[in-house]
């Protein structure tokens, strides 16, 4: 597995991270084989979050991984916080006890990464800078990041932030990419012409904030995958030929696609199946041709100006 560096921090990190959002789904034994095929792959960056399975996920993670101090330093754990029922929440307390909830549940002293889940309206940027500042200064946090944030609300943050903002966690696929449309039809009078994110691809270049793309495989908001389905044969049929001319899986292809970008993206794969997540893993030593990518885009239903 390829390594990348994680923004400006100092973790060499694999250039696929494994989304563990599904592990409450896996019954003990499938989670320890998963999480151990995962680690085989190299892929030993693991992307959590409080919510997900209510807290369970982090639990079986620790259980299956066989968390304990002496196999600590083998993983690279990444949790989030912010999203409680029916509201966003960035408040000091809050996050205090998010994050002391998933080092619990994870049977780990510290978090590699700590990203704010979805932003909160009301955030007061101070707080955040507060809790983030215990958070380094007790050990438990060692970098930080957001996820879904426009440029405007990072730079908000940023005002008051000590530590850098190492990542950016933004919904990416081949039929989600309005992110990368909307910065190849400036000044266009078409859909794909609308910034719907402020330019935030271009913001995170310019400022070494690694984009972590969720959702790889999905179309629409969660509505199902793009792989196989006849909603959009032009775009299988595209990736079905370049996956045959490489040897590799159409998954490998489709993650692949997100790896070509310049920006050095980091995709994070939500699958629980230990073959689909090797397919994932082939990915990283693909090196798609400029045409093959644009091939894909075009493919997808994107248009060139």
């Amino acid at each position: 597995m390829r390594t990348m560096r994680l923004g400006v921090s100092s973790l060499q990190v694999p250039v696929i991270a494994v989304g563990c959002m599904r592990l409450a789904s896996l019954s003990k034994s499938d989670a320890q084989h998963f999480v151990q095929t995962a680690l085989e792959e190299g892929a030993n960056f693991f992307d959590h979050a409080d919510i997900y399975g209510d807290g369970a996920c982090e639990e079986i993670f620790a259980e299956a991984f066989n968390m304990t101090s002496g196999t600590r330093d083998q993983v690279i754990l990444q949790s989030k916080c912010g999203i409680r029922d029916g509201m966003f929440d960035f408040s000091k307390e809050h996050i205090l006890e998010a994050v002391n909830g998933s080092l619990k549940r994870l049977k780990t002293d510290y978090l590699d990464v700590l990203l704010l889940h979805r932003p909160d309206a009301l955030v007061e940027p101070e707080e955040v800078a507060e809790a983030f500042d215990i958070l380094e200064t007790t050990g438990k946090v060692r970098h930080f990041g957001v996820s879904n944030q426009n440029p405007m609300q990072i730079r908000l943050l940023k005002k008051f932030l000590k530590q850098p903002l190492v990542t950016n966690q933004l919904q990416l696929s081949i039929t989600n990419a309005t992110m990368i449309a909307s910065g190849m039809n400036v000044n266009m009078e078409n859909d794909s012409a609308l910034d719907r994110d402020g330019s935030v691809l271009d913001y995170c270049r310019l400022n070494d904030i690694t984009i972590q793309t969720w959702s790889p495989f999905q179309y629409g908001f969660f509505e199902g995958v793009f792989l196989g389905n006849p909603k959009f044969a032009a775009l299988n049929k595209a990736i079905d030929e370049i996956a045959l001319r490489y040897g590799v899986s159409n998954t490998a292809i489709a993650v692949a696609w997100i790896l070509r970008h310049p920006a050095h993206m980091q995709p994070v794969v939500g699958t629980t199946s230990a073959a689909r997540l090797r397919s994932c893993c082939e990915a990283s030593e693909i090196y798609l041709t400029r045409q093959e990518w644009y091939d894909i885009y075009i493919a997808a239903g994107n248009v060139l100006p």
